[in-house]
Parts: C-alpha cells; sequence; structure tokens
C-alpha cells in the first residue's frame, strides 16, 4: 500500500508580512543584511556587542547572536528576491515545511541584543526537560523558558522552539523563579 504524499506547510502569505530565518554563508551575515536592505526587503540581524580583552587593549567587538542566520519579515513576493541575494544559502525550514517565527520570539531575541552585560551562545538543538523559570529582573524581566543545564551558579538555557536553536544565556539564579506554567 502507498503512503500518500504529504504537501510541505509554507506559511509565507500574500498580503501579511512575516518574519523567516535565512541562512547565509559564513561570516556574511552583515553583507546579506545591505544587499536586503537595498532591495527594500525587511531584514533584521541580531547582534550582541561584547567586550574582549587583547594583549595590548580591551574593545568593544559586535558579532552575530546566531552565526550564519538572519531574519526577514516578507509577503510572499519577496520569497524569491531573497534566494536571488548574494550569500544567502535559503531559508531555514524544518523537513520541508517553511514555518513562519512568531512575533513573540523575535521580541525575545531583541530584548536578549539589548541587554549590554548579557553574554549569549546559539547552540543547535531542542531541550525539553527541566525546570519552568521566569526571569524576574533586568531587561529580559518576563522571559519564561527551561533550564536544561546549570553550570555553578550562572547559566541557563532558554529554549526558543520556532528557531530550531537553544540560547545559553548567563542568568544569575537570584534573578530566576520557579514557575508552574508551561513554557509556549
Amino acid at each position: 500500500m502507498a503512503t500518500p504524499i504529504q504537501n510541505p506547510t509554507n506559511q509565507l502569505h500574500e498580503t501579511e508580512p512575516r518574519w523567516f530565518a535565512v541562512h547565509t554563508r559564513s561570516k556574511s551575515e552583515k553583507f546579506v543584511q545591505r544587499m536586503l536592505s537595498k532591495k527594500g526587503i525587511h531584514a533584521w540581524l541580531p547582534i550582541q556587542k561584547l567586550m574582549r580583552k587583547y594583549t595590548r587593549s580591551t574593545r568593544m567587538v559586535e558579532k552575530p547572536l546566531i552565526n550564519c542566520y538572519i531574519f526577514v519579515k516578507i509577503v510572499k513576493a519577496d520569497y524569491v528576491p531573497v534566494l536571488e541575494t548574494e550569500n544567502v544559502a535559503g531559508f531555514v525550514k524544518f523537513a520541508k515545511d517553511l514555518f513562519a517565527i512568531p512575533e513573540a520570539e523575535i521580541e525575545i531575541l531583541r530584548r536578549i541584543t539589548l541587554e549590554t552585560d548579557l553574554e549569549v551562545e546559539a547552540v543547535p538543538g531542542k531541550f525539553t526537560e527541566g525546570d519552568t523559570v521566569e526571569i524576574s529582573a533586568g531587561n529580559l524581566l518576563g522571559m519564561r523558558g527551561r533550564i536544561v543545564k546549570v553550570e555553578g551558579k550562572r547559566k541557563m538555557q532558554v529554549e526558543l522552539s520556532q528557531l530550531g536553536y537553544t540560547l545559553l544565556i548567563s542568568v544569575d539564579i537570584a534573578f530566576l523563579e520557579n514557575t508552574t506554567r508551561p513554557v509556549e
């Protein structure tokens, strides 16, 4: 008996702009953002500013929050122009499905990039076990997630399920509250 062919999900909309993640070639995120902006496409690259100590100096450096990712807010007509942009490897898909990223997850990324004392590392993967917590102070106030790994007193991993990435965020345990509300 033959298995029925399932059509891939595509959440592009004709008139309503939605957020999608775009995979870029290595170290070309800023270039892709400039090229998309020149095409009139709304592109956002989450950047974190970090202090780096070198042998003879200390400098503020800017680096992408998630390597090889940029986010675009597009309608269906913008899909092909994004793909035709130099150094774009393609849209981030799950299986063959193209899912829009909820505005709430984009807002979390914006809040993370505004926090100047926060060093964040993005790692591939999904996590399902651990305590549900809510951050009770700072720019990330109200952000909820699951603790999947505690290293010393300051490391918490927060899951953003639509991205397929987990953000490793250093948060002081004093700023965490246990909650029984599920993470959405």
